[in-house]
């Protein structure tokens, strides 16, 4: 990512843009970012950090977390990078899983003007941590509190970096195309995370190409993407796809909403932003505050817009396009997962009729099919089990800690011997297009007929009144699987029967009969992670009246939603 460009003039380029909480902002060129990644990259070594150990970075949205992972890379270390949101527990269990050495960590995050306290976070986690024989932490500009360094154990960032004995130049490890680069935790189906294991270079392989054409990269792009690094969005198109094609990459400490709704919006003019790739959720958070804060911005800068982490719904795709794009920029749905390592089912701008809802067609190189639960090829709109047919260059390798392989086969390759499971439904229309339904624990069975949720929510949100759905099934005595349905609304609109009637008649005349909604909650908001998906765990056990044990809820961003969900149970 770096090394290539320094014979270039691409080395007074700037790498990163990062844009702060409070609206300040920091610039590293290429040449910069070499030197502060050669030091960092003797700082682990000095802290006895080599080849094939792991180092578990634990940051908020700032420039040190980019730094880090490219020091790492540089001595054939393996990063896992955990979410800044993620409580003690969850770093204290993922540091465990990958038996982390050292840890890099801050006195604190931000985020809408919010205090993160993650020094604080990494001491509880580490008193049950062995592995991790040193702490390297970043000082904050502004001291709020007194940190306090566990003696023989915590350093500070700054002291080792200016630490004379420190070379300005690491000679890089040389890596075999199979040595791991790094893990990243992900949900599983046990609720145990599984640390994703990537490769060096078929990862970088295809987080370069993909980049490259999906999003048309030319020369001077200044690309966006609103996604934070602890989530492989980030990994992937924030550091190591931008930076390998020597594009400037912008990255943000806060939130969409923060200080107000036009926060992006004052970041794109601000910057000139050409590429904007930001998720569902954020799009229809902003529609929800209306179409005034995009208004009143010139965003003449932007030729290309992205969406990605769940399907989006045609109305959210319009009103990104309509009103962000002017009706005149194409936007790129993106389908793909933490184990794909990069985008698998995209349009590629230019080349393709876009439909809005659509992700329209695989990658060049990806072999996809749907299959019904027998194996055999679905029929022209009939949802069924996306697969894999063929290998691609971004494929995980495995999960860290099983050699084996046993999780990896009977998770992905169990079902349907050969070819990679996604684990997610969708369907291709009469054009080959593919529409994503959601995870297959999210595709509904309604009397023998298969219903995404997804498909059910963009019905939902279509209405006038709703500002955000979230659709789960429930036991049903004759049809097996009801519907249930939780809804928001848009400010100003009050829940009322008359409101429920039209949203069931609505459906049935979008979808079906078949379709119609067995309850509907209206509910002020949704159980949604730091990162903005949506806790479906939690709602279909609201939906099945299991409300004594709804398991660990510390990783959403309000907890006390989930109170005001299990009152008002339909």
């Amino acid at each position: 990512c770096l090394d290539r460009f320094l014979k270039t003039p691409i080395r007074n380029r700037a790498a990163i843009i990062w844009e702060r909480d409070d609206g300040r902002y920091v610039t590293y060129t290429y040449q910069q970012l070499y030197y502060e990644v050669n030091k960092f990259a003797n700082v682990l070594k000095k802290n006895g950090i080599k080849k094939g150990d792991r180092v578990t970075i634990y940051l908020p949205m700032r420039p040190e977390l980019p730094i880090a992972m490219l020091a790492c890379a540089r001595i054939g270390a393996i990063h896992s990078v955990i979410f800044g949101g993620f409580s003690a527990q969850a770093l204290k269990e993922r540091i465990q899983d990958c038996n982390s050495k050292l840890v890099i960590t801050a006195e604190r995050g931000v985020r809408g003007g919010r205090i993160v306290p993650l020094k604080a976070n990494a001491d509880i986690a580490l008193q049950e941590c062995p592995s991790v024989e040193r702490m390297i932490v970043v000082r904050m500009e502004r001291r709020l509190y007194n940190v306090v360094l566990e003696p023989e154990r915590d350093v500070w960032w700054h002291d080792e970096m200016e630490d004379p004995d420190i070379s300005a130049y690491c000679e890089p490890e040389w890596m075999d195309a199979e040595d791991p680069l790094f893990i990243l935790y992900t949900s599983g189906s046990t609720g145990k995370p599984k640390g994703v294991l990537h490769t060096t270079g078929g990862y970088l392989v295809y987080s370069n190409l993909t980049f490259k054409w999906i999003f048309d990269y030319r020369d001077e792009d200044i690309h966006f993407c609103t996604a934070d690094i602890g989530w492989v969005t980030g990994h992937t198109y924030i550091v190591y796809g931008p930076l390998s094609c020597g594009a400037t990459s912008l990255m943000f400490e806060g939130i969409p909403a923060y200080p107000t709704p036009g926060r992006f919006w004052d970041i794109v003019d601000k910057y000139g932003v050409t590429i904007f790739y930001t998720a569902p959720t954020a799009i229809r958070a902003l529609m929800r505050e209306g179409p005034e804060w995009v208004k009143k911005h010139d965003l003449s800068s932007l030729r290309l817009l992205g969406t990605v982490g769940e399907p989006i719904n045609p109305e959210a795709w319009m009103w990104y396009h309509t009103h962000v794009g002017r009706g005149k920029l194409p936007v790129v749905d993106t389908w793909w997962q933490t184990e794909t390592g990069g985008i698998l089912i995209t349009p590629l701008p230019g080349a393709m009729t876009l439909k809005p809802g659509s992700a329209t067609k695989p990658f060049p190189g990806v072999v996809p099919s749907i299959l019904r639960e027998d194996g055999t090829p679905v029929g022209v709109n009939e949802g069924g089990y996306l697969v894999i047919d063929r290998p691609w260059p971004g494929i995980l390798r495995g999960t860290y800690g099983d050699p084996e392989n046993k999780r990896i086969k009977e998770v992905y390759f169990t079902k349907f011997p050969g070819k990679y499971f996604t684990g997610d439904g969708a369907r291709i229309d009469e054009d080959g297009d593919y529409w994503l339904m959601g995870r297959i624990d999210d595709v509904l069975n309604i009397s023998g007929h298969r219903l995404g949720t997804a498909e059910l929510e963009s019905a939902f949100v279509a209405h006038e009144a709703v500002a955000e759905a979230a659709v789960v099934g429930f036991p049903h005595d004759i049809k097996g699987e009801g519907i249930y349905v939780f809804v928001t609304l848009k400010e100003g609109r009050q829940p009322s029967e008359e409101l429920r009637k039209m949203l069931v008649g609505q459906i049935r005349r979008v979808i079906g009969p078949i379709a119609s909604p067995d309850k509907i909650q209206f509910t002020p908001g949704l159980p949604k992670t730091r990162s903005g998906k949506i806790m479906r765990r939690i709602l279909r056990k609201i939906a099945r009246g299991d409300v004594k044990d709804l398991g660990d809820t510390s990783t959403l961003a309000d907890p006390s939603v989930v109170d005001d969900l299990v009152k008002g149970r339909a």
